[in-house]
């Protein structure tokens, strides 16, 4: 193992993996998991850079990689070369600004929410049981509550830490100084309230490629 002044850590998110920015052309989503790990398997031996996951994250990607039917030679990949650990979640201390931000910004969103229920309300009185054009199977009414449930996802979910998934990568992070690997932007606006280095997933390989090139290493180097 190098002796490399980097020692880098990463502690990823599950976008990173399942993300198609971080697919080559007509590249699946197996192939493109495999390379990825290549990258972090080589960034390990060469430079000592490690990268971690919870144990939340770990479940989570784990059920979407066997629900997409993938090889288990990514999972043994991941097994070796992307560490496995729960947060110290005792240990950790979150300023008590971001907990105070935290719920300032619920209470908003919770007021969002009622006003987008309050708006599909209306529209549901003045809706028709009719088909909507195009939809044989779905009334006026039916579209208002399909249109409802996205806007109160918007409203509620979209950039805000809403699983524990979330937060166990954050207090990872955290705890290990670690740089967070996402596509979630929610996530994103996150770790900069904790004061964390992040990158998105689809530049994560690029990086591993940059830092092995400048290494010298003879697989990433062209002759």
């Amino acid at each position: 193992m190098s002796d490399s002044p980097l020692k880098q850590r990463f502690v990823l998110d599950t976008s990173v993996f399942i993300t198609e920015e971080i697919r080559d052309g007509d590249q699946d989503l197996e192939a493109a998991c495999l390379e990825l790990l290549d990258l972090v398997a080589d960034a390990k031996l060469t430079l000592n850079i490690s990268c971690y996951m919870p144990p939340t994250i770990d479940e989570e990607l784990t059920q979407m990689l066997r629900d997409r039917d993938v090889d288990e030679e990514v999972f043994a990949r991941l097994d070796t070369w992307v560490i496995t650990k729960a947060p110290a979640r005792y240990e950790v201390q979150v300023p008590a600004h971001i907990v105070y931000q935290f719920v300032d910004e619920m209470s908003d969103r919770v007021n969002r929410g009622l006003r987008v229920a309050e708006k599909a309300v209306r529209e549901a009185e003045q809706s028709s049981t009719d088909p909507v054009d195009d939809h044989d199977h779905m009334t006026e009414v039916d579209r208002v509550i399909s249109d409802l449930r996205d806007e109160y996802r918007r409203a509620l979910r979209q950039g805000v830490l809403d699983s524990r998934e979330d937060f166990d990568l954050l207090i990872l992070a955290r705890e290990l100084e670690a740089g967070v690997v996402t596509e979630d932007q929610g996530i994103v606006g996150w770790a900069d309230d904790f004061g964390l280095r992040y990158l998105q997933g689809r530049n994560f390989p690029a990086l591993l490629r940059e830092y092995l090139v400048a290494s010298g290493h003879e697989d990433y180097v062209e002759s």
